[in-house]
């Protein structure tokens, strides 16, 4: 028959699983870390190296977008002047006018950007305005000599005007070219930009990128959305537009993103137009911009999950393998150690551990063999002597127990029954006296007595009554006290049952109300109730556990009375009756603002007839009994926290379940 682990062996079998769970989990934790820092330092430098190259590729790609743009821009207004540069070829003369005219009129035909022409000659007087606004002007004689669209076209050959919004609304710019005569004159072309959307609105730039160029000024020439051109829209709060601008038309290259008119996060270039001093930007949400980015991340996650789960599993199995051994041996050598001789170590790897395993198992059957009969007696001897012990131990407490019961309850229940006899004769004596003093009074009234006489008569029955009046005050308290001892003589009353707590404590509260009140009419307290619903059902002497509630709330009214008694102000008496749970035992805490206990009387306030109360007003017996029901019937506790001048509270812990015999020890 196998042997039992002993005490130490269970311990070493705690310890060793404990160390198995740390060395099998250092091997897996060790293998995934590598294969993780491996896979994760990897996909790192992957994923910064590919964001450096894809962020230096949109930035190149948009460059070149917005140079390809400015190139369309500056073609569409280079054509526009090659155009223009036809109408400065004849020089003037009285019979070339019409031809001007005609070739002014193809023009517009032509050029539908172009919307109004005028021919000035050499002298700078206007000789022909060909307009689709207005109508057509001949020999006007209008001087632009000193005008810098005459002035700069004969300096310069060209020249490109500032863009102007007419009506507030449509952009346009002067374009005026001289010819290759001196006697050629200068032809000026009012263009209208507008038609430069054509231009623009081809420009793509990803799905929902665009392409728009500003002025000098930063005033918004052209766009995808004509609306934004027409209101005039003025660009030059937008970051990107102030640094373009600043630095000539280009965008810095520490300036990719920025934010657009709707506050949109965007990857923005620029391009100048180089004859016209205008500025092309291209723009691509950074969303769009960097969305293969973004997927490459996810991909990127997604193998670093699936590999982390295959290194773990990988880690798992391979730990398994390698610590499986070394984990057998140790568990073997430990239940063997612990003098589980019977254990043997199955080991099957073919090496010095499989060798080793058997070492220990051959000297397992050894010691099995040798110590067997030897640990039998000394289990059979032992278990024999701690039997014995336990046994007189437990005669030992019953006898003590009973004979200081038995002796105590016959000693104070022969006393009280010595006390009971006489004390009811001198009380009812009392009484019968006091009745007859009533009816002499009453006599001595009707009588007719001289007026010295009959303040004699009443001083002596005065007197009487007084004296009767002790008597009768000190006979209830001895009989009081007699009471007391026989109710103290005794283990318990009645039946100990399982009983709601809660309602024990609350009819307690009512029965002590009311008799207070009964006792001091014009004495009003506060009852305060924290009843918890958890507490439920204890097994208890119900009569005696209420007498000790009607004892300890009876004192908290006495100590609150007193209180508002030598209370110079306002003051208002309170009681407060709280149970809780404590899993197998509740607890219940009775609590007064009274007077509070002084720290002399408190260590001797659960001792036999001590009291504090004046004569005939209390037996010394309450508290005492109170300790002897809770302590030594129930087996719970009773402790008081105090505080002079302020509080009393009463703290009591009662078992659920009452020791057999009902009885316990306890402490307060």
């Amino acid at each position: 028959m196998p042997r039992a682990a002993p005490d130490g062996a269970v311990l070493g079998e705690a310890a060793r699983r404990g160390i198995r769970t740390r060395l099998f989990t250092k091997y897996v934790a060790l293998f995934v870390a590598v294969v993780a820092i491996a896979l994760l330092a990897n996909g790192l430098f992957e994923v910064f190296f590919y964001y450096r190259e894809h962020k230096a590729a949109l930035i190149r790609v948009q460059h070149e977008q917005a140079e390809a743009a400015a190139a369309k821009i500056g073609q569409f207004v280079k054509e526009i002047e090659s155009q223009l540069g036809w109408t400065t070829q004849l020089p003037w003369s009285a019979g070339s006018i019409e031809q001007r005219r005609f070739d002014a009129l193809r023009l517009l035909r032509q050029v539908p950007a172009i919307t109004e022409l005028a021919e000035v000659d050499a002298t700078g007087r206007e000789r022909l305005r060909v307009s689709r606004l207005a109508m057509d002007s001949i020999d006007s004689g209008v001087d632009l000599s000193h005008d810098p669209k005459f002035t700069e076209a004969v300096a310069r050959k060209v020249f490109y005007g500032p863009v102007y919004f007419r009506r507030e609304s449509e952009p346009y710019m002067t374009l005026a070219q001289a010819g290759p005569r001196k006697d050629a004159g200068v032809s000026i072309a009012e263009v209208n930009l507008k038609l430069i959307w054509d231009v623009v609105s081809q420009i793509k730039v990803g799905k929902n990128g665009h392409a728009y160029v500003v002025g000098p000024e930063g005033r918004l020439i052209a766009h995808p959305d004509i609306s934004l051109v027409l209101r005039n829209t003025d660009m030059s709060g937008l970051v990107q537009v102030r640094a373009a601008l600043a630095d000539g038309g280009t965008m810095p290259d520490t300036l990719p993103e920025a934010r657009n008119l709707q506050g949109q996060k965007v990857l923005t270039a620029s391009a100048p137009i180089a004859p016209l001093h205008w500025t092309m930007f291209v723009e691509l949400p950074v969303e769009e911009a960097y969305a293969a980015l973004y997927a490459a991340l996810e991909r990127l996650a997604l193998v670093l999950l699936a590999a982390s789960i295959f290194a773990v599993l990988a880690g798992i199995f391979l730990a398994r393998r390698m610590v499986g051994p070394i984990q057998a041996l140790r568990t073997g050598a430990e239940r063997i150690g612990g003098g589980d001789f019977a254990q043997r170590i199955s080991i099957k790897t073919g090496d010095e551990l499989e060798e080793l395993a058997d070492q220990f198992n051959h000297m397992g059957g050894r010691l099995q063999e040798s110590y067997a009969d030897l640990e039998n007696k000394v289990e059979q001897r032992t278990a024999e002597l701690r039997q014995s012990l336990n046994d007189l131990h437990a005669a030992q407490d019953r006898l003590i127990q009973t004979e200081k019961l038995a002796s105590l309850g016959q000693l104070t229940a022969g006393i009280a029954h010595e006390i009971k006899n006489p004390l009811n004769f001198v009380n009812n004596f009392s009484s019968v006296s006091t009745e007859l003093i009533d009816e002499l009074n009453e006599a001595l009234q009707t009588a007719s007595l001289d007026g010295k006489t009959k303040e004699e008569v009443d001083e002596l029955t005065g007197m009487l009554r007084s004296n009767l009046e002790k008597v009768v005050q000190h006979g209830k308290r001895a009989d009081s006290i007699v009471r007391n001892m026989l109710l103290h003589s005794r283990e318990g009353s009645g039946e100990h049952r399982p009983s709601d707590i809660n309602a024990v404590v609350e009819e307690s509260l009512n029965l002590a109300y009311h008799g207070a009140r009964a006792e001091r009419p014009a004495f009003n307290v506060t009852l305060e109730r924290d009843f918890d619903p958890a507490a439920g059902m204890v097994d208890i002497y119900p009569q005696e556990i209420a007498r000790v509630f009607l004892n300890l709330i009876s004192n908290g009214f006495y100590a609150a009375a007193k209180r508002k008694e030598n209370a110079a102000g306002a003051f208002e008496p309170t009681l407060r009756a709280t149970t809780k749970d404590l899993g197998g035992s509740v607890e219940i805490r009775i609590r007064d603002n009274g007077t509070g206990i002084p720290p002399e009387v408190k260590e001797k306030m659960f001792n036999p007839f001590f009291t504090t109360k004046p004569a005939g007003e209390g037996t010394g017996l309450g508290l005492s009994m109170s300790h002897d029901i809770v302590v030594k019937q129930h087996g719970g506790t009773i402790d008081v926290n105090t505080e002079p001048g302020a509080f009393t509270e009463f703290i009591i812990t009662l078992p659920r379940v009452m020791a057999a015999g009902g009885t316990s020890g306890g402490k307060t």
